[in-house]
């Protein structure tokens, strides 16, 4: 039986594939260090925890050379691990 908490995320970044193997618990822990002010390193670490080990050294050059690549590339694949729950927010008539 499949575990529908954790996913193999393929993303294509810089014209090179990396997947991800991202469980609730690597979620969490990301969603959790995330603050205003501390980005960049939680994205970093989320994305090398989950990355496929054959591919992390690529992965590590394309963050240092790449400017912002960690948080655009941990977006894209939050954004596919999450589900789309149609969540709308209703006012209240007064």
């Amino acid at each position: 039986m499949s575990n529908p908490t954790t996913q193999l995320i393929d993303v294509t970044a810089a014209g090179q594939d990396f997947s991800f193997n991202v469980t609730r618990e690597a979620y969490n822990k990301y969603v959790n260090a995330v603050t205003p002010n501390n980005k960049i390193a939680p994205s970093h670490n989320f994305l090398v925890g989950t990355i496929a080990q054959e591919q992390r050294d690529a992965l590590v050059k394309l963050i240092r050379d790449m400017p912002g690549a960690e948080v655009q590339l941990a977006g894209a694949v939050l954004e596919e691990y999450t589900p789309d729950l149609g969540i709308v927010a209703k006012k209240r008539s007064a």
